[in-house]
C-alpha cells in the first residue's frame, strides 16, 4: 500500500488534480482510498458526482462515537474510496484536528484494507499546522508530491512545505516524490518548474496544460477522464499517474534559500529585482 499525501499552496488545484490522478490510477485497475484533509470537504466531489459527502468530524458531532464505515467512506468513481476528514465548527478548535481525528477512526473501523494499492491524503495549503503535517509527521504518508505553477507564489509555497518534508524525514521515512506542475501558462513555466524541482534534488514528474475542459468537467461534477476520456486533457491526467505509479526517485529534498530561490525566478524573467 502506497500513501501518498498531495500539498500545494492554497487554490494552487491540489483537489482537481488528485482527483483527476486518482481516477486514472482507477481505470489502471488500481484499487484507490481518498482522504479529504480540508475542512471545506470537497476533495471527493469529481469522484462522487457532486454528492455532498457528510464529513467524519460532522458524523462525529451528529452521531457520536459509534459510526459504522459506511457512514464515513462512500464509493465514487471507479470503485475509489472516499472520505472527508472536515473540520471544527467556525471559530472552534483547529482544523488541523480533523486529519487526526480522520485517521485513526478510519484505522480503527478497518478501513485500510490489504487489497488498497494507494491512499492519497488531499492536505491543506502548506506545512504551518502540526495538525496538517500530520500524514507526514506521524508517517502515514511515506511519498510527497507537491502541485505547484509558475507563479511566484506557488514556488515560495512550494518550498516551504519542502523544508517541512526534510525535517519529518530526517526522523521518519517520508520522502518527496516529485512536482506536479497544473500550469497557469505563465512565461517560461515548463523550463522554470524543471529547474526548480531540480535544484531541490527531485523532479518535474508532469506538466499538467491549463485546459478549459478542467472546467466543463467540473461544471459536470466529474473528472475529466469521465466526463470525456477521449480528450487530450484526460491523456495528460493518464500520464500523469502513470508516471506516479512508476515512479522510483524518492528523496529528501534540499529546500533553497530565499535568495537562491529569487535567482531561479529572476534567471526565467519572472522578477524585477
Amino acid at each position: 500500500m502506497r500513501q501518498v499525501a498531495i500539498y500545494g499552496k492554497g487554490g494552487i488545484g491540489k483537489s482537481t488534480t488528485t482527483q483527476n490522478l486518482t481516477a486514472g490510477l482507477a481505470e489502471m485497475g488500481k484499487q484507490v482510498m481518498v482522504i479529504g484533509c480540508d475542512p471545506k470537504a470537497d476533495s471527493t466531489r469529481l469522484l462522487l458526482g457532486g454528492l455532498a459527502q457528510k464529513s467524519v468530524l460532522d458524523t462525529l458531532r451528529e452521531e457520536g462515537e459509534d459510526v459504522d464505515l459506511t457512514a464515513i467512506l462512500k464509493e465514487g468513481y471507479g470503485q475509489i474510496r472516499c472520505v472527508e476528514s472536515g473540520g471544527p465548527e467556525p471559530g472552534v478548535g483547529c482544523a488541523g484536528r480533523g486529519i487526526i481525528t480522520s485517521i485513526n477512526m478510519l484505522e480503527q473501523l478497518g478501513a485500510y484494507t490489504d487489497d488498497i494499492d494507494y491512499v492519497f491524503y488531499d492536505v491543506l495549503g502548506d506545512v504551518v499546522c502540526g495538525g496538517f503535517a500530520m500524514p507526514i509527521r506521524e508517517g502515514k504518508a511515506q511519498e510527497i508530491y507537491i502541485v505547484a505553477s509558475g507563479e511566484m507564489m506557488a514556488l515560495y509555497a512550494a518550498n516551504n512545505i519542502s523544508k517541512g518534508i526534510k525535517k519529518y524525514a530526517l526522523s521518519g521515512g517520508v520522502r518527496l516524490g516529485g512536482i506536479i506542475c497544473n500550469s497557469r501558462k505563465v512565461a517560461n513555466e515548463y523550463e522554470l518548474l524543471d529547474a526548480f524541482a531540480k535544484e531541490l534534488g527531485s523532479q518535474l514528474i508532469h506538466f499538467v496544460p491549463r485546459s478549459a475542459m478542467v472546467t466543463k468537467a467540473e461544471i459536470n461534477k466529474k473528472t475529466v477522464i469521465d466526463f470525456d476520456p477521449e480528450c487530450e486533457q484526460a491523456d495528460e491526467y493518464r500520464t500523469l499517474a502513470k508516471n506516479i505509479d512508476e515512479n522510483k526517485l524518492f528523496v529528501i529534498p534540499s529546500p533553497m534559500t530565499q535568495d537562491r530561490l529569487e535567482e531561479i525566478l529572476t534567471q526565467y524573467g519572472l522578477m524585477d529585482l
